[in-house]
């Protein structure tokens, strides 16, 4: 059975309680119908709706911006003429004037299942100036690519609350953004005017190619599913001077740099014996990004059981093995990083300075995955309440 996204419902409903209402829209690329027609078409067809503009999270409405940490701007949609306000940019949620003439505001973006996504603390944004505003938040839900069943990670504290981590939830937080979006109006007091229109046949343990929908990349730098798998983890790298493949057609599953042997850094990596992975020798020559057009050796991330797969303790592993093989040469990365011009990257990323701490004082791989198993569980607790799906 092909799952139906909450768009898709929406629209076969007949849009309920927008009918007569004017409607701005949060998008991006992946915000299709399974027959691949864009939401924000599909909404300016729906008779009774009046949409009137256009909202672009990080990359972009249309995707277009390449790199992280790349601001868009306010212009006019060329098909549509609608207006396309930026909310990675000048400001990172929507204005007074941007809402002055909406009714409502829908969401609908594909998450990756990762808290440091920004698409999720977007839409927190978004219902924050909804509740302040007086105007209707709904959340039209989609798949958790990467499952719904798995929890992995620390929760952040909130000395290192950012625009990666608004709020205490694990790196693999197995959840979608309408259950997030529920859990964030009850348990964190935004109290928006919210509806959440759930989808139909998605189950916890389906991963995005078990549902039946076209994969579009929600932002450019997540082309495929298996990017998303290893994302959680891989996405570290960021936070150090090593290069989290960007600039290669397959970034976040390539990693190094031009000091690393890329035989000696794989095979070192698989002697950690961390589960459903393998470490394959490779080199790549990034065309922009760190080490633009040099050669780095390193390794590509190839899950082999993605059932048993933990890519926050991987991402934590084989960073701490450039660490340990290479200490001459390894260096955290210096703010500023998404908006944070203090801490370091790395303690915005993980939400804590006790990870970086253990990856420079060699804790093992099993140690640091029990130094938040109690945090998960916790998490685990909280959700329980807001999930929609079996």
């Amino acid at each position: 059975m092909t799952v139906k996204p909450g768009i898709e419902i929406l629209i076969r409903d007949g849009c309920g309680f927008l009918k007569g209402a004017r409607v701005g829209a949060v998008v991006h690329p992946a915000s299709v119908l399974p027959d691949l027609r864009p939401t924000a078409d599909a909404l300016s067809e729906a008779g009774g709706v009046r949409l009137v503009s256009l909202f672009g999270p990080q990359h972009g409405a249309r995707g277009e911006m390449q790199d992280n940490m790349v601001e868009s701007q306010f212009y006019r949609d060329p098909d549509t003429g609608l207006p396309v306000h930026s909310l990675y940019g000048e400001t990172r949620r929507p204005t007074e004037e941007m809402m002055r003439d909406m009714d409502a505001l829908v969401f609908d973006l594909q998450d990756v299942g990762t808290r440091v996504y920004t698409f999720i603390h977007t839409m927190a944004y978004c219902m924050k100036a909804c509740a302040a505003f007086g105007k209707k938040m709904v959340v039209l839900d989609r798949p958790n690519p990467i499952g719904g069943d798995r929890v992995e990670g620390n929760l952040p504290v909130p000395e290192f609350r950012s625009f990666v981590g608004l709020y205490p939830i694990p790196m693999r937080h197995g959840m979608t953004v309408g259950e997030l979006a529920l859990l964030y109006n009850s348990e964190y007091g935004i109290d928006c005017d919210l509806s959440v229109i759930a989808m139909e046949g998605w189950k916890r343990c389906r991963w995005f190619d078990q549902t039946g929908l076209p994969w579009i990349q929600p932002s450019p730098n997540l082309p495929t599913l298996d990017t998303a798998a290893v994302y959680p983890g891989t996405v570290l790298f960021e936070g150090t001077q090593n290069s989290e493949g960007r600039g290669t057609t397959r970034p976040f599953e390539l990693v190094g740099a031009p000091f690393i042997k890329s035989r000696q850094y794989a095979d070192y990596c698989n002697r950690l014996g961390l589960p459903g992975v393998y470490f394959r020798p490779a080199y790549f020559r990034p065309t922009f990004h760190k080490f633009a057009r040099d050669l780095c050796g390193g390794a590509q991330i190839h899950v082999t059981d993605r059932g048993s797969f933990e890519p926050y303790l991987t991402g934590i592993a084989s960073i701490a093995a450039v660490r340990f093989l290479y200490p001459e040469f390894f260096k955290w990365r210096d703010p500023p990083y998404e908006y944070e011009f203090d801490k370091r990257p790395i303690e915005i990323l993980c939400g804590c300075r006790e990870i970086p701490d253990m990856i420079e004082n060699g804790v093992s791989p099993e140690r640091i995955r029990q130094s938040w198993q109690s945090d998960v569980d916790a998490f685990r607790r909280l959700r329980e309440p807001y999930l929609l799906y079996e």
